[in-house]
């Protein structure tokens, strides 16, 4: 877990400005430098404490929290994992998932300012249809109703909906049940602007509208760290990401 310095803001946690807000990265071994990257451009902007934690699927399995087995269409190995967010994060205050090919380039306190406790979750609402077949490193590419608004999610976890997100309902229902939120009423999942979760190949920058650039980047065909996707739109921003990550890790190893 890491924590960064600052102020607590007030809507977190059920207003407790002593917790950390908590946010859950979707891990898997072939991104990991994604995650790395995620994680730093995440605690660089960050002038809250936040304490950052990756699903790892293996660490669950231990743990006999995830014992899925994994359908030949699941294109990272926490394609599930990431609806365990409120119970990990003990069904108490709000809580953020987020896929680990994301790019923040924003204080992570502008999103959680966003929150409303009259919602169970909040994330941006997609209309997405992808032109590829495939994706990443050859993953399939498959469509479904409310595509990536599961990418990016504010659960509030304490609401009693939530609550219902038990280890046997994400190991047992079906991708559509957990993706779409059937365990929800549409009008308890609230709206986030698309700069939040700003799909690269898909949503675009309006010139000199700077309220269109996105504050988090998702390379959800596949970002640098594959080499089929080096030269992506946004790729420079992630790489130099990527080299301030890594110089600041060698500053703190010497």
């Amino acid at each position: 877990m890491t924590l960064a310095n600052g102020e607590a803001h007030q809507v977190t946690n059920n207003g407790d400005l002593s917790k950390p807000f908590k946010i859950f990265v979707g891990y898997d071994p072939r991104e990991d430098l994604a995650y790395k990257v995620c994680r730093h451009s995440i605690l660089k902007r960050s002038s809250v404490p936040v304490e950052i934690t990756p699903i790892v699927q293996s660490d669950l399995r231990e743990k006999g929290l995830y014992w899925r087995e994994r359908n030949k269409l699941e294109s990272t190995e926490f394609s599930f994992s990431r609806f365990l967010t409120p119970y990990l994060a003990n069904y108490d205050g709000w809580a953020l998932f987020i896929d680990c090919d994301f790019l923040y380039l924003a204080d992570i306190k502008e999103l959680m300012e966003l929150i409303d406790d009259k919602y169970a979750i909040m994330c941006v609402h997609h209309d997405y249809t992808p032109k590829e077949t495939t994706k990443m490193d050859g993953a399939v590419q498959t469509l479904y109703p409310r595509k990536n608004w599961s990418s990016m999610v504010l659960y509030n976890c304490g609401h009693p909906k939530n609550k219902g997100l038990t280890p046997e309902v994400v190991n047992n229902q079906t991708g559509a049940f957990l993706h779409r939120f059937q365990w929800l009423e549409d009008d308890e999942i609230g709206s986030i602007p698309s700069i939040w979760n700003f799909l690269e190949g898909h949503n675009k920058v309006v010139e000199n509208d700077s309220t269109t650039f996105p504050k988090a980047i998702h390379y959800t065909r596949g970002g640098p760290w594959f080499e089929a996707w080096k030269n992506c739109e946004f790729a420079d921003l992630w790489l130099n990401e990527m080299h301030n990550y890594i110089e600041e890790k060698k500053l703190n190893a010497s």
